[in-house]
């Protein structure tokens, strides 16, 4: 008989609560509150409606990075164009061409290496 301490308790609910944080459902505004500015958020960016925690890249996407743009944000179409316009962070993909979209599938490749994904954008 295998005996249930309360350390072992403890750390089955920790583990089952960031599991189930691991896949939350985020509208865009929800994103939004993820873009760096309150240091105890983690910061988040969405490729293709899927949500990556890019918080160990917070000198690129946290305040005064050189992506800060992308932070809290679906910035699929501004990655495939290689943009850092404001008119190009969407999460359409809408008239982009295949070389655009392929570019956009090596961003998503990178990111999956490099960061976890935390959930999916919603409407």
């Amino acid at each position: 008989m295998t005996r249930l301490t309360t350390h072992s308790l403890t750390s089955f609910l920790s583990l089952s609560l960031t599991n189930q944080n691991s896949s939350m459902d985020f509208t865009a505004d929800q994103l939004l509150q993820y873009n760096g500015a309150d240091p105890s958020k983690p910061i988040d960016v969405a490729i293709k409606g899927r949500v990556f925690d890019v918080s160990t890249g917070k000198s690129f996407y946290g305040p005064g990075g050189s992506h800060v743009m992308f932070a809290g944000k679906d910035a699929s179409r501004a990655l495939a164009k290689m943009s850092k316009n404001d008119e190009d962070i969407s999460c359409s993909l809408h008239g982009l061409p295949e070389k655009e979209i392929g570019v956009l599938d090596d961003w998503e490749n990178k990111f999956e290496a490099m960061h976890p994904v935390v959930g999916c954008v919603v409407s």
